[in-house]
Parts: structure tokens; C-alpha cells; sequence
């Protein structure tokens, strides 16, 4: 199970109740908020592109240098908002454990790779306050 603390802005790996790993993270802005509550992983992407909910436009950058990093882990999708846990190409932000995303959940890229290849299709996801 993966649980998000988003007053500690914390992501945790958990077995059983018991937690394997946690990292620091950046959550969603005031405006744009990181959505509470309890989901499951639906999408895992290695290298995913960013699109604009906006304009539509691509971003055709991908890797760790792409504005989602390398991993895609999408937990929530809400009309063409999708709610993901992904990688970034602005470390600084997570040390920060800063609240500027448009509601994603941004990881160091080494750390949500190793996430990424821990959980499956499926595993709950719980954001909580």
C-alpha cells in the first residue's frame, strides 16, 4: 500500500501496516490541491509524456529530464485531470517538501523508481491529511 501524509508531505511503502520506505515529496498548491482520500494505482509508465490539460499541447520531453521524470504511477483521473505520483526534473522542490504542483505527487526520480517497481496494478493508494 501507498500512503501520502500531505502534512508531512511524505509518501510511504507500507507492508501490513508496517512501513518498507518513505521519501519526501511535493504536493499539490492551494489552488490546485493534492486529492484526499483512497484510490489504487491504474496506470504505470515508464518515460511518460506531459500534456497540457490546458492547451492540449505535448510535451515531448521524456526521461528524467521531462516534466514528469521517468515514472508514472496515475492513482486518479477526474474529467481530463489525471492525478499521478511521478519523477521530476527539479529535485530542489522536493527537498523543499514544497506545495507547488497543479495536484501531483513529484518525487526525486530515484525515488519513485524504486517505488515504482514495488507496487502493481491495483495497490491501494490512501492520501490522507
Amino acid at each position: 500500500m501507498i500512503v501520502l501524509s500531505l502534512g508531512r508531505r511524505e509518501i510511504s511503502l507500507q507492508d501490513n501496516g508496517k512501513v518498507v520506505r518513505s521519501w519526501p515529496v511535493v504536493i499539490g498548491a492551494p489552488a490546485t490541491p493534492t486529492p484526499k482520500g483512497h484510490y489504487k494505482v491504474q496506470t504505470k509508465v515508464i518515460n511518460p509524456k506531459y500534456q497540457s490539460t490546458v492547451s492540449g499541447k505535448i510535451n515531448h520531453t521524456t526521461g528524467a529530464s521531462g516534466p514528469l521524470g521517468d515514472r508514472w504511477i496515475g492513482f486518479h483521473s477526474l474529467g481530463k485531470n489525471d492525478y499521478g505520483i511521478h519523477g521530476t526534473p527539479w529535485p530542489w522542490w522536493v527537498d523543499a517538501r514544497a506545495a507547488v504542483s497543479h495536484g501531483c505527487v513529484r518525487m526525486k526520480n530515484e525515488h519513485v523508481r524504486v517505488l515504482f517497481d514495488q507496487v502493481e496494478i491495483g495497490t491501494p493508494v490512501v492520501i490522507k491529511p
